[in-house]
């Protein structure tokens, strides 16, 4: 199959062991980002499967109708940025792995190290120590604080291990399935949502972004939280209600540490998420390690092998493949 992989910004797949999994097809692989579709079709217009980056690429309507020879697009995990209508409308597969088996745990270290970083003061120190000046400042220890974890799955309980090696007492808020089975395990859960974030000196965000759970933390929860107080998202942006969080941040209240942005590269440096000193932010990094791509790109890789031996997995719209 001609096989186009987007958004791949380090040409970092071509390095992996699954890349080998792609031997035998027509690869091309884009190392950088093409937001236009009419400009981005013209680039793949030839590709029979598109392999998706995360959600660095929305696929729409627009593009789908561009792209006549598209049968498949393989990726792994959530897929808002695809119009699945669209792709079933134009004969288009998507096939995506939504029960991958362990946690992305590249994703639970990436929260730990924002934590550890902002209650540390590990930029700052270092920045200031490179400046050719010394210490800048006097960091918290976690040791003994409460840390909750919003969504009770599986990077949320790979964070709760870490934190409670490092002393730290956990405590849960989530869905009303997710905190009965928080209870049946023994876990801590909070006796309302308005005491989980009064509560807990950082509250860390862990729940997919799908169309129930957009806007889920609101202006109301924010203003809950301590004085001091951390909120971290190495989710998804979407999860919180457009605007709150740059605007708690602007009152100095809170510190916040996140990797996930509503526009993503976020370039804009009049955002108090990226200019103001009570935010660490880093680039959607949490899930950008060569261990973490090897394993993703091994499930995206082998969807389309099954697809072009007659036997695709992972089905999103399967009505695609059974009308064909």
């Amino acid at each position: 199959m001609k096989v186009h992989i987007l958004d791949d910004w380090f040409d970092t797949l071509r390095t992996l062991d699954c890349f080998s999994l792609l031997d035998g097809h027509n690869v091309t692989v884009w190392t950088d980002h093409q937001p236009d579709p009419v400009a981005l079709a013209d680039r793949v217009k030839d590709a029979e499967a598109l392999v998706l980056f995360r959600e660095r690429t929305r696929v729409g309507a627009d593009l789908l109708a561009l792209l006549p020879n598209l049968k498949l697009i393989s990726q792994r995990s959530v897929y808002p940025h695809v119009d699945v209508e669209a792709c079933t409308a134009n004969g288009v597969l998507l096939c995506s792995n939504m029960h991958a088996g362990a946690p992305s745990y590249a994703a639970a270290e990436h929260t730990l190290a924002l934590i550890l970083a902002s209650y540390r003061q590990i930029p700052q120190q270092a920045a200031s120590l490179k400046s050719g000046n010394w210490q800048s400042g006097v960091g918290r220890t976690l040791r003994g604080r409460t840390l909750g974890l919003y969504g009770y799955g599986r990077i949320a309980g790979a964070v709760a291990e870490y934190a409670k090696a490092l002393g730290l007492k956990v405590q849960w808020w989530a869905s009303d399935t997710g905190r009965t089975r928080a209870e049946k395990d023994g876990e801590a859960v909070a006796a309302s949502r308005e005491a989980f974030f009064a509560s807990s000196d950082i509250v860390s965000l862990h729940v997919r972004l799908k169309p129930e759970t957009r806007g889920i933390i609101t202006a109301g929860d924010l203003a809950a939280m301590q004085p001091r107080a951390l909120f971290v998202n190495t989710s998804r942006s979407g999860l919180v209600d457009k605007g709150v969080l740059e605007a708690e941040i602007a009152k100095g209240r809170l510190h916040a540490a996140v990797d996930v942005f509503d526009q993503e590269p976020l370039m804009d440096d009049t955002n108090p998420l990226l200019t103001h000193p009570n935010v660490l932010a880093t680039p959607h990094i949490g899930y950008v390690t060569e261990d973490e791509f090897d394993l993703q790109f091994s499930d995206i890789f082998e969807q389309i092998n099954a697809y072009a031996e007659g036997a695709p997995i992972h089905m999103i719209n399967e009505a695609v493949w059974n009308r064909r």
